[in-house]
């Protein structure tokens, strides 16, 4: 056998992989559609690379027949990284490709990644199951890992520490899956590069990049030290930015719809040797991953995580039934469906349109009212009572201040559907922001449209000739472009909202004087925001925080706590904040270098 110089790899028209002891790198490169002559992928040329190249044309049709990765029959893929892959599940290309290349394999994705994550640090608030505990309910074959870009604000002395937690996490994660009889297959992949789209509101890039090609290679570096996968998407995405007219991502780090569409290319390419770009079976494989994705992202991002698994989970209501009983039951409810929704996947890979059969989905566990139950956990004042007032009742207990008038614009009498019933796996989702429409002008809604479905919304605001709204993780931005009063654009603009207590999540959106966005959010939450300017911001502050949409950037302003809602400017700028637990308000005005 001839020894290969270290780190050279033969390249030609599909890339390939070695076994894990003598792995060839997948990365960098350059192919010419119009040769089938290999090149080498380092410029340094040496008596022993000679040799290599041509070994390399002797072998390269047998090569040719190679892959980088080799997918298994029935095989489970894990992701863990960070926004990168966290926001794969709303543009699912790279599964919807793969699935595409793997017909008959049966191949499940699940996807744990959360914006803000790095190698060392997964904040989940009180109770969340853990990395490790939920590497044993996935049981996968098969761990993608994708970070290095929050690590990579670190500079380029903070490689070598990334590229041994690297090390160190993968062969946790080995010695885990070992313990249940499983040698798991692993695949680094690299940060992707970033894109200068020109935007005066955001950094060039310049710096972030040479950060991020140092992390690519700590990231090639650990692999080769544990005998893993690697792929690089920092070259590619660089290159796709610099050969692309629009722009594929929405601030030069997180990708767009186009922008995941191309890496799905890159990703397949590599991973199963080639790409399948073509097809009427690729839009009914894209709408089966989306659809299992919304199933897992509502299990593994379940909302209210508080009342799951946190401190409020054993609450102890009518006959001694906690929130966990009913909650954690959900979840199970919801593993079942995203499994039986695989199964619409790989239907849909050939070409067939099915249905997902929930038939094999346990009930709902039945809640038992508190009102006039005798909760422990309860009280008369607390339940109140279920015969609830009209909207003409309502309208004469309110006191209205001398000059105005008040009158009743809609009701759930006029529009049924305004009232909306608690949500549970299984229902339809009936969350949504609406359009009232007053078409004789008599101050009352004549009509009304549905803009868009989006789940648990707390507040919204326009901006950019669409709206941003609340949907916990997730900011959403959406946007009708046709006409037609329906989103059509729709897509996370900012991502790491707390979610572990949704009743005072981010809510009560204003925009402000000055360009920003206004919302406050309460106790119980952890927040983990990126941005294209530095580490990300990790914080579980209850207060008041501003985002500006123009340059991602996103800042706590001031503290308030703990059930903050409630946000307004009067017409001199100034800035109030109010307190839902103990109804009172407060101006926000500066002290130090911060505000109170």
């Amino acid at each position: 056998m001839i020894a290969l110089p270290e780190k050279t790899a033969c390249t030609d028209s599909k890339p390939r992989a070695r076994p894990a002891a003598d792995r060839v790198v997948i990365d960098r490169m350059r192919f010419q559609p119009s040769t089938h002559v290999p090149s080498l992928a380092r410029s340094r040329f040496t008596p022993a690379v000679a040799v290599l190249a041509v070994l390399c044309l002797l072998i390269g049709a047998r090569a040719q027949a190679d892959v980088p990765f080799q997918f298994q029959q029935d095989d489970v893929v894990a992701i863990f990284g960070n926004g990168l892959a966290d926001r794969m599940q709303h543009d699912p290309w790279v599964e919807t490709l793969l699935q595409a290349n793997l017909t008959g394999k049966n191949v499940r994705f699940r996807n744990m990644s959360f914006s803000g994550d790095t190698v060392t640090q997964r904040p989940r608030n009180e109770g969340f199951t853990n990395d490790a505990e939920y590497l044993e309910h996935v049981a996968p074959s098969v761990v993608w890992m994708m970070y290095g870009y929050n690590e990579s604000h670190a500079g380029r002395a903070g490689a070598a520490a990334y590229e041994k937690q690297l090390i160190q996490l993968v062969e946790k994660y080995r010695a885990l899956r070992r313990e249940k009889g499983v040698d798991v297959r692993f695949v680094l992949f690299s940060p992707i590069a970033y894109e200068n789209t020109g935007n005066p509101h955001l950094p060039d890039g310049k710096e972030l990049n040479a950060n991020l090609r140092v992390f690519t290679q700590a990231t090639e570096n650990a692999a080769d030290a544990v005998g893993a996968t690697f792929v690089d998407l920092f070259t590619p995405t660089r290159d796709l930015y610099e050969n692309t007219d629009e722009p594929l991502t929405i601030n030069g780090i997180h990708l767009n719809a186009r922008g995941y569409r191309k890496l799905a290319d890159v990703i397949a390419r590599q991973l199963v040797g080639e790409s399948s770009t073509t097809g009427e079976s690729l839009s009914l494989i894209y709408d089966a991953v989306k659809d299992k994705n919304w199933h897992w992202h509502n299990r593994y991002r379940a909302t209210d995580g508080n009342d799951i698994w946190g401190s409020r989970s054993t609450l102890s209501f009518v006959d001694g039934q906690t929130n966990a009983d009913v909650l954690v039951h959900e979840l199970k409810m919801l593993d079942v469906m995203t499994a039986n929704r695989d199964v619409v996947i790989w239907a849909a890979a050939e070409g067939k349109a099915i249905n997902p059969d929930d038939s094999n989905v346990p009930p709902p566990v039945a809640v038992k009212s508190n009102i006039g139950g005798g909760s422990a956990s309860s009280s008369a004042a607390k339940e109140g009572s279920t015969d609830y007032l009209s909207p003409e009742e309502s309208l004469k207990k309110i006191r209205v201040p001398e000059g105005f008038e008040l009158n009743i614009f809609a009701s759930e009498v006029m529009f049924p559907d305004f009232a909306n019933p608690k949500w549970q796996p299984g229902d339809e989702l009936k969350d949504s922001l609406m359009i009232f429409e007053d078409v004789d002008r008599d101050g009352v809604a004549d009509r009304r449209k549905i803009f868009a479905r989006v789940h648990n919304p707390l507040g919204f605001e326009f901006w950019g000739g669409g709206v941003l709204v609340t949907s916990g993780p997730d900011l959403l931005f959406l946007k009708d472009t046709d006409g037609d009063d329906k989103a059509d654009v729709r897509y996370p603009i900012l991502q790491g909202l707390g979610t572990s207590d949704t009743h005072h999540a981010a809510n009560n959106l204003i925009y402000g004087p000055d360009g920003g966005i206004y919302w406050q959010s309460g106790i119980f939450l952890v927040h983990n925001h990126e941005t294209p300017w530095k580490q990300n911001l990790l914080t579980g502050g209850s207060g008041m925080y501003r985002f500006d949409p123009r340059t991602f950037a996103i800042t706590p302003i001031a503290a308030n706590s703990p059930n903050p809602h409630g946000t307004s400017f009067d017409r001199w700028g100034y800035l109030y904040a109010n307190d839902g637990t103990g109804g009172k308000s407060y101006q926000v005005r500066p002290k130090g270098n911060g505000f109170q």
